[in-house]
């Protein structure tokens, strides 16, 4: 099973694990990214997040694709949130259902490292000073994705 979706709204990352559960499954791995409240040294009141509706779920769903492919997986789950979010929200929910751990910890990062550093999002951070700048991939995330 692969559900991908990008929505304004929160998302409840228990019920969507929950979804994931099978008598096959042997593991569940998730990452739930959560807004800081700090970047670069600077206090952030909100990030806002844009994308191409239809083309980023696409681009998405190809990752998934991928990474079942090479980790054969029992299904996955990707919930990314567009629009104002604030700090201590959830951004991000990437669940991944295999046979075993290693598999399942290593098609969620897998799965992450792209979200990061190729999915087509863009994210503008508003400052508490009143600044605002958009936000690009660190090179520590282009590092991560690399070794895939």
């Amino acid at each position: 099973m692969i559900k991908v979706l990008v929505q304004v709204e929160d998302f409840d990352a228990g019920a969507e694990v929950a979804q994931l559960r099978s008598t096959a499954s042997g593991a569940i791995v998730q990452f739930v990214g959560v807004m800081r409240d700090n970047n670069q040294g600077d206090t952030v009141a909100s990030m806002h997040l844009e994308h191409y509706p239809g083309m980023t779920e696409s681009s998405i769903e190809r990752i998934v694709v991928e990474a079942s492919e090479r980790w054969s997986l029992l299904g996955c789950t990707v919930i990314h949130r567009v629009g104002t979010v604030l700090p201590g929200e959830q951004i991000v929910l990437v669940a991944v259902s295999a046979a075993h751990r290693h598999a399942a910890f290593q098609a969620c990062e897998f799965v992450m490292d792209y979200l990061k550093t190729q999915a087509p999002f863009w994210k503008k951070e508003q400052l508490h000073n009143g600044e605002s700048r958009w936000v690009d991939a660190r090179e520590s995330d282009d590092r991560a994705a690399a070794r895939w």
